[in-house]
């Protein structure tokens, strides 16, 4: 089905299997304090899947190069003991793994990080040391050593990290190379770092190694490369000696979303593109995407040699087994969210999955729940819970999804009741706000699973205690979700107030002014929806054009002015307490769904205090300054309550109940800890 991702890429010395790479998630594993045993699992369940070439986490070459302070690093020969660990799980599953060889630069989070020149990163709270030419010569030494470690380790090659803003990408960059000596200025110089770094890689690890090195082909901030400094550093690098050059996409501190579920698929291929048939080595596209269909397009048509897939490895270790078996619709596609990965990593906790809360926890398994059941052990293909029992699971949002599919796959005759006519639940909400369209996948996701694990599922179907006892369930598990929750405000049955589910189910007609009271995810998906046109599919010019993206690239950096189109309401956002607009959203995502809305002139107010409703408006003071807000409608997004009426009745049936997802914690709706809970129910049955 996919001919192009399954087309064997021959290096010279070795061969890949596939035309994908597992590019390089920092996962937090890299710093257990258990001989990497934890990664091993996690990078032998991938190689296990059918990866073709697998990259690492981020890995120093000195400790200078943290990330954070007694972050993973390759500098000593326990180090590398190690590693081997992590080599030989990976090679006993028949899988090829790169260790990835990256310096944080300005990008750290400890008071002795370096730099090309003494500028202040707005990510990091410290400010660089300048580095002198003797460190710079150290630095470049400390990369080829840790390559040679990493083959000492048993790796079959690195990738060099050299994007993202990053050490090397510092020294690349006008915007951060100030040096008026060999190691800036000019252009030429600016490159001599990474240059001789490839170098001195190449001669220290041999001929024989495979060596990645990851070009920022779009830097995204001002004063970053041109395109002819990305083309001339790509040739160079290959006469360097490089097996293979991976596209690097923005800077870390760059205000335009790269990775995120806004993202269109493959938005960033294009970049690629530009410089195929210019180099003789293989070229690798990355950043969001996520299906074989994608890669096999962009493959196809020539967008790249090979395809980067970070992420939809964390969310399904098996996406190419599955692809090549025919069972493309068994994958669980990742939906970029981050909030599971990227935004676990930047609080200091190790990253998981949203829709496979297993990602990362592989060591903790048994060996039937590290894989799809094609490829479980023998010993434990089919083997039945050591008692089966008849459960059922009320509500089929994603926590019943979850726990209905988890407990069919264990043995367990499962019965799903869901009132309405759909499967969903809050997904079905999800799936409508722009830009988070991916939630179609996960949907598509859980019917197949639902169909494939033998679920019994009943639509349109409102159960009673007295129902559940009469069947003979033995267990219930209640995933019977919220209901909004409706706050003590003077006028809150005036007509104008809608609640979000009105809206977002298309029950009413919203007007041209319209405030939204709660800044929470809720909120900021309302806003995101009225601020749309109803049905816009997202497009990679649209996109472009919306975030200020040259894809002309006539500007360093590709940068260009973003350019949202007019909105056609005006709205108010608003929240009660004080501090930033929507505080807690995602670490990794929050800004940029900021930025969405302020360029669509959504006016985001904290600190409100809500009077009344009535037919002029809404009546509000902020900082003891009485208006109205003349709109024509109100929605509510002020939080949810749990929905749990059928526990105490089964309780007192004597029928054992757990209660999931939002009907055990409603708060801020959270499908990671929702899918997660169904998951883990199934483990404690």
């Amino acid at each position: 089905m996919y001919p192009h991702l399954f087309k064997p890429l021959d290096l010279g010395f070795t061969t890949l299997p596939n035309r994908v790479l597992m590019g390089s998630m920092h996962t937090g594993l890299e710093e257990k304090k258990d001989d990497l045993r934890a990664l091993a699992a996690y990078f032998a369940a991938r190689a296990r899947g059918g990866a073709g070439l697998m990259v690492t986490g981020g890995i120093a070459p000195n400790r200078q190069g943290w990330l954070a302070p007694f972050g993973a690093k390759m500098t000593s020969g326990g180090e590398v003991r190690k590693h081997r660990n992590v080599t030989q799980a990976v090679h006993d599953e028949g899988g090829k793994i790169c260790m990835q060889i990256l310096h944080a630069g300005r990008y750290g989070m400890h008071p002795f990080l370096v730099a090309p020149s003494a500028i202040k990163a707005p990510i990091s709270p410290f400010k660089p040391w300048k580095m002198s030419g003797r460190l710079i010569r150290a630095t470049i030494h400390d990369f080829a050593d840790a390559a040679a470690r990493a083959r000492e380790a048993g790796y079959d090659g690195v990738e060099i990290m050299g994007s993202e803003g990053y050490l090397i990408n510092q020294f690349i960059a006008p915007r951060t190379n100030h040096r008026m000596d060999e190691w800036g200025g000019s252009f030429d110089n600016r490159i001599r770092f990474p240059l001789e770094i490839m170098q001195k890689v190449r001669e220290k690890a041999g001929k024989d190694f495979i060596v990645i090195f990851r070009v920022s082909m779009l830097d995204l901030v001002e004063e970053g490369s041109t395109w002819e400094e990305v083309e001339a550093l790509a040739l160079a690098i290959e006469a360097a000696g490089a097996t293979m050059i991976n596209t690097g996409i923005g800077w870390h501190e760059a205000r335009v979303p790269t990775i995120a579920t806004l993202v269109p698929r493959g938005a960033y291929a294009w970049v690629t593109k530009r410089l195929m048939g210019k180099l003789r080595i293989p070229l690798i596209a990355t950043n969001r995407i996520n299906t074989p269909e994608k890669a096999e397009e962009l493959l196809r048509e020539g967008f790249a040699d090979m395809i980067s897939m970070a992420r939809p490895f964390l969310a399904d270790p098996d996406f190419m087994v599955k692809a090549k078996t025919q069972r493309a619709d068994e994958i669980n596609t990742c939906i970029a969210c981050n909030q599971a990965c990227l935004d676990h990593i930047f609080r200091g906790r190790t990253a998981s999955c949203l829709v496979n809360p297993r990602a990362c926890r592989e060591w903790e398994l048994p060996s039937a729940e590290l894989s799809s059941s094609v490829h479980r052990r023998p010993s434990t293909v089919g083997r039945p819970p050591s008692t089966v029992k008849k459960v059922a699971v009320v509500g089929a949002g994603p926590a019943g999804l979850s726990a209905s599919t988890e407990l069919a796959a264990l043995g367990h005759e499962v019965h799903l009741f869901e009132a309405s006519a759909e499967i969903g639940g809050q997904f079905n909400l999800a799936k409508r706000i722009p830009g988070k369209e991916e939630f179609y996948e996960t949907l598509r996701y859980f019917r197949k699973m639902l169909d494939k694990n033998g679920v019994k599922v009943h639509l349109n179907t409102r159960v009673t205690a007295e129902m559940l006892q009469s069947q003979g369930f033995e267990k219930v598990v209640l995933a019977t979700g919220i209901k909004p929750r409706t706050p003590r405000i003077e006028g809150i049955e005036h007509p104008k107030v809608l609640s979000y589910l009105e809206v977002l189910q298309g029950q009413k007609q919203v007007g041209a002014q319209v405030a939204i009271i709660g800044a929470g995810g809720i909120g900021f998906d309302v806003a995101a929806y009225l601020t749309h046109e109803h049905g816009e599919q997202p497009s990679v010019a649209h996109y472009q054009q919306e975030w200020g993206i040259d894809p002309t690239y006539t500007q360093r950096g590709g940068v260009a002015r973003p350019a949202a189109e007019p909105p056609k309401r005006q709205i108010w956002l608003l929240q009660r307490s004080k501090g930033k607009v929507g505080e807690k959203l995602g670490k990794t995502t929050g800004w940029a769904h900021r930025l969405g809305l302020k360029a669509r002139n959504v006016q985001m107010w904290n600190e409100v205090e809500y009077r009344r409703i009535d037919d002029e408006g809404l009546h509000i003071a902020i900082q003891g300054q009485e208006q109205c807000l003349p709109v024509d409608h109100v929605i509510v997004c002020a939080g949810q309550e749990p929905l749990r009426e059928l526990q105490e009745p089964l309780e007192a049936m004597g029928i054992p109940v757990q209660l999931i997802g939002g009907a055990k914690e409603a708060g801020e709706l959270d499908a990671k800890r929702a899918i997660a809970e169904g998951w883990e129910v199934a483990k404690g049955l």
